[in-house]
């Protein structure tokens, strides 16, 4: 349900987004995952680049999920909604889901995990309590563990 996610990215849909079948070609659904993603991060106010470049640390996507409900066809603009719905030891996991713009029309959903790993020795370590804190004090329903 849109009212789950209190945070959107709004897209319009362009040419070179659809296939022969006049939708979205599946592979962008990912690319306004990670877009979103994104901004998402930026307005939690988290310096994801600066994080890195400070910490060595960064996230490597460990596993990414597409649910397509209904099409989405050129110049249409819809909503990019993410959620954190989950923070384990290690990882971050990521609901999505995309609207029509402005409304519940629902017409897919995801989910990204990504994985806390350090850059030299590519092993993941703790997710940093900062970034918890940060995440916490905007998702309602976030499960930690």
């Amino acid at each position: 349900m849109r009212q789950d996610f209190w945070f959107h990215h709004p897209f319009r849909v362009r040419y070179s987004e659809v296939d022969a079948q006049a939708v979205v070609f599946n592979a962008h659904y990912l690319t306004y995952f990670d877009t979103a993603i994104t901004e998402y991060f930026r307005a939690l106010g988290y310096d994801y680049l600066g994080e890195v470049a400070k910490t060595g640390v960064d996230f490597h996507l460990v596993r990414s999920v597409v649910e397509f409900k209904a099409p989405i066809r050129f110049d249409e603009e819809i909503d990019v909604c993410v959620r954190v719905a989950r923070i384990g030891r290690s990882s971050i996991t990521l609901a999505l889901a995309i609207f029509a713009k402005g409304s519940d029309d629902l017409r897919s959903t995801g989910e990204i995990v990504w994985v806390c790993t350090d850059q030299r020795s590519h092993s993941s370590v703790a997710v940093a309590e900062p970034l918890r804190a940060l995440i916490a004090s905007r998702e309602k329903a976030l499960v930690q563990a």
